[in-house]
């Protein structure tokens, strides 16, 4: 192997390894000419010489752009049904069955993407506690982006974003809708309403409180005092002893000593 590749390839591997350590993004090998077409157009935009220079710039931590577009370009497309499964399950069966006697069910999917986070929690709520439970649910879902809403609203999914669906569920809860696509079925779109919000803008300007939040794989995007920020907000945001639901790579108690750790990924404001 000669040197320029030998270069390229540690390069690679280090930004492979810093995805899976800053973002719990995992590439598996047979992904790799995907994510090396999505890095080179990084390293193209930003004028660097190649993968090894990428890594460099990365790793030294004072390229916040930098770091940013590597991580877009690494998730883009990133985004599926149950997603986290271990965490969901917790939240489906510790506390959903709290819920259950409330009048309303106010749950935020505060980085909605497509939608598949919120859907997925529709699906949860019909299966655990019955589809009589989808008359009080509401489920908002917000995202930075408009175009991405657009397709949340439509509910129109690939085989890619279900691939980790139990095919029961899917046949449940979904209708077959042109090639190798599935529409999520009207009760449980009726569920949810989608947003375009930054969760930057501190405070959120909502009425009434949630009783869960879904933050999910978004917070390691941000700078550390925008991160503390949001965590505040998002506890504002949430009912006195509702529940905060992250991704399992993401440390909130530091950033934000009031929500109290519950499990791996989910937190729980006192009260």
């Amino acid at each position: 192997m000669d040197h320029g590749a030998y270069q390229d390839r540690a390069g690679y591997e280090r930004i492979r390894s810093w995805l899976g350590e800053r973002c719990g993004i995992s590439y598996p090998d047979h992904k790799a000419d995907l994510l090396r077409q999505r890095l080179a157009r990084v390293t193209r935009s930003f004028s660097l010489s190649d993968l090894d220079e990428l890594a460099g710039t990365i790793t030294k931590g004072d390229r916040h752009d930098v770091e940013l577009a590597v991580m877009h370009a690494a998730s883009t497309n990133h985004t599926y049904f149950f997603r986290e499964p271990e965490v969901l399950d917790t939240f489906a069966k510790n506390i959903l069955p709290k819920l259950n006697q409330r009048e309303q069910l106010r749950i935020w999917s505060a980085a909605a993407s497509t939608g598949d986070e919120a859907y997925t929690i529709a699906m949860l709520v019909a299966e655990h506690l019955g589809l009589a439970a989808l008359d009080k649910l509401m489920i908002l879902g917000t995202d930075i982006s408009a175009p991405v809403l657009e397709r949340a609203e439509l509910g129109v999914f690939s085989n890619r974003q279900i691939a980790q669906m139990d095919p029961a569920m899917r046949q449940k809860y979904m209708t077959p809708t042109g090639i190798e696509q599935y529409r999520v079925k009207e009760e449980l779109r009726n569920t949810c309403t989608f947003r375009r919000l930054n969760l930057k803008a501190t405070p959120y300007p909502f009425a009434k409180q949630f009783q869960v939040v879904f933050c999910r794989n978004i917070l390691y995007y941000f700078e550390p005092e925008d991160q503390a920020a949001t965590l505040r907000a998002l506890y504002d945001a949430t009912e006195p002893g509702g529940w905060l639901i992250t991704s399992v790579t993401e440390a909130v108690r530091d950033l934000c000593p009031g929500w109290i750790p519950v499990t791996t990924g989910i937190y729980r404001r006192a009260g």
